[in-house]
Parts: C-alpha cells; structure tokens; sequence
C-alpha cells in the first residue's frame, strides 16, 4: 500500500491543506483505494486543530478537514512513507539529518511539482494564507503523477 508524508513545521496549516489536496485527487482519478495519505509537522505540538486560516482555505478548496489535529513528525510516521514532501528546504535538510534511512524519500514539493526548488512559506496573514494554500492544492495537482510514481517505487 502506497504512503504519502506531507510535512510542514507545525501541522496546522501547510502540510494537511497537502495532504488533503492529494487525497482529492486520488478520489477524482478513481485512485484512492490502498492509499495511506498522512501529514505531520517538523515542530509540531499534538492535539491543535487546524489554524483558522486553513480552515477557510480549506473549504474554499472544498477539502474536508474538520476533523484534522496536529501530530509532530516520528520514527514510525517517516518509515511508513514512501514518500515525504516538504514545504521548505531546511525541513528536508532537517529530515534527512534526522532521519538519515529516509533521505532520498524527502522531497521538496515545489521540485517534484515544477522541477523547480523553492520555499512554500508559512502564512502569516489571512491573505497570505489564500493565496498560499491555493498555490499548494495546485502544486500538489500538478506534480500528482510524479507523487504517485514516488510513492508507488
């Protein structure tokens, strides 16, 4: 059964709108069945709902995540996945230092998306945070079947 791992820094905001995003996809394509779709953060605190802000983008989105609580990053979480997409560069750094087995399963998500390394910031604004959650549902669409391929071996 594939494992897909989205990580941000504090799970409330970046990585669940992600996660999510892909899970819809899998569900559009007809895909979803055998698929374990997680999401976690570098410096999480467990328990915390989702940020205010991720909550309106995420039913702007159409994506369902009421029932979504932060969970930090573990051991197990990292060798489950087939694949972990980070927002940033320094959380790859982070978990391939960490976590050195799984290194060449942390990815960027803007590489594997776009072929192109950059940052998918924290938001640190309502508006910001739109536009920054809209911009992750559409990294995750476009980079689906490269995530797919990852995930799959």
């Amino acid at each position: 059964m594939p494992a897909v791992l989205f990580v941000c820094t504090g799970n409330r905001s970046r990585s669940p709108i992600a996660a999510a995003s892909f899970e819809k996809e899998l569900v559009d394509r007809g895909l979803l069945d055998n698929w374990r779709v997680s999401s976690a953060g570098s410096w999480a605190e467990a328990g915390l709902p989702l940020s205010a802000d991720a909550a309106a983008s995420a039913a702007r989105l159409g994506l369902d995540l009421s029932s979504h609580l932060s969970k930090a990053i573990t051991l197990d979480s990292v060798d489950e996945a087939d694949v972990i997409l980070v927002m940033e560069q320094g959380q790859k750094e982070a978990l391939q230092i960490e976590f050195a087995a799984a290194g060449a399963k942390v990815h960027l998500l803007s590489e594997v998306a776009t072929g192109s390394s950059y940052d998918v910031p924290d938001p640190i604004s309502p508006a910001s945070a739109a536009e920054i959650h809209a911009e992750i549902a559409d990294l995750v669409h476009r980079g689906f079947d490269r995530i797919y391929a990852l995930a799959e071996g």
